[in-house]
C-alpha cells in the first residue's frame, strides 16, 4: 500500500467519523424532543387577606379618618359610634389599642373603651360598634390631647 493511499483512507475515516458526531449532534436533540412529553397544568386559588374599614356611615361609604372628641369635662365621657367593616376575604376578630399621646402623661387620665365584644365578622360584614372615650375626675393640667387609634382585624 502506498503512503498517498494510506493518508487517503485516514483522511476518509477521519471524515466520516466527523460526519458521525455531527449527525448525532444534530439528531440527538430531535430524538430527545420524540421521547420527551410535557403537560401544563392550570393553578387558581384565593389568598387569606384581613382589612377592616372604619366608617361615620352604615353603608360604608364616608370614612372615619379622624375622631373630633370635643369638650370633655373631667368625671365624663363622651361616645362616637362607627361601622366596622371586614374588607378582607376571612372572619376576622377586632382588636383596639391606642398609641402616640400628646402630652405623653394624657393616657393616664384619659381612655378610650368600645363595646366590641370580639364576636367574628365575616367577609363584607358590618358591625355597628361604639367607642367610648372617658376622662378621669382627677385630671388637671391637660387641656388638648391627641392620639392615634389602632384597630387591627385579625383572621
Amino acid at each position: 500500500m502506498s503512503l498517498g493511499n494510506e493518508t487517503a483512507k485516514k483522511a476518509l475515516a477521519a471524515t466520516v467519523v466527523a460526519a458521525t458526531l455531527a449527525g448525532v449532534i444534530i439528531v440527538s436533540p430531535l430524538i430527545f424532543g420524540l421521547l420527551t412529553r410535557t403537560a401544563t397544568v392550570g393553578s387558581t386559588g384565593v389568598v387569606k387577606s384581613v382589612g377592616v374599614g372604619v366608617y361615620w356611615d352604615s353603608n360604608c361609604t364616608n370614612q372615619v379618618k379622624n375622631i373630633t372628641w370635643g369638650l370633655a369635662e373631667p368625671g365624663t365621657s363622651v361616645n362616637k359610634t362607627v361601622y366596622m367593616r371586614n374588607e378582607g376575604n376571612a372572619e376576622i376578630s377586632l382588636s383596639l389599642e391606642t398609641m402616640n399621646w400628646s402630652p405623653a402623661n394624657a393616657s393616664s387620665y384619659i381612655t378610650l373603651s368600645w363595646n366590641y365584644t370580639g364576636g367574628k365578622i365575616q367577609q363584607d360584614e358590618v358591625a355597628t360598634v361604639t367607642l367610648t372615650l372617658s376622662v378621669s375626675p382627677g385630671t388637671s393640667g391637660i387641656t388638648n390631647y391627641s392620639f392615634d387609634i389602632l384597630i387591627t382585624g385579625t383572621g
